[in-house]
């Protein structure tokens, strides 16, 4: 599912990682609180997530300025998330920060 995003401009914060096979369970809940917190944060416009059999995860989190992406950044709890996924769950991460100038959804009709 697309995130809902508005007409551009907008942020775009793309996270890159492979998971290690530890702690599948915290990882989980981990990422369930992680984007409950996110919705909570001024100026979060949605989320898109895929991760394949390889282990290797690409999430999209779209946000309506840089400054409230680096807020997110920021947050305590979020910033906890972030060592214990450099400590445990990951093999490899990036992240990289993007302005959206121009999208083009298209959807299917249903009819």
């Amino acid at each position: 599912m697309f995130a809902a995003t508005p007409e551009p401009p907008y942020t775009a914060v793309i996270f890159t990682n492979r998971r290690t096979a530890a702690d599948v369970e915290g990882y989980t809940a981990m990422g369930e609180r992680m984007d409950a917190l996110a919705r909570q944060q001024p100026g979060y416009l949605g989320i898109e997530s895929v991760r394949g059999a390889d282990g290797v995860g690409i999430t999209v989190s779209y946000w309506a300025t840089e400054a409230d992406a680096v807020a997110w950044k920021a947050v305590a709890e979020h910033r906890e998330a972030q060592r214990l996924g450099l400590a445990h769950w990951y093999e490899w991460c990036s992240t990289r920060v993007a302005t959206v100038h121009r999208a083009h959804p298209w959807v299917r009709s249903q009819g």
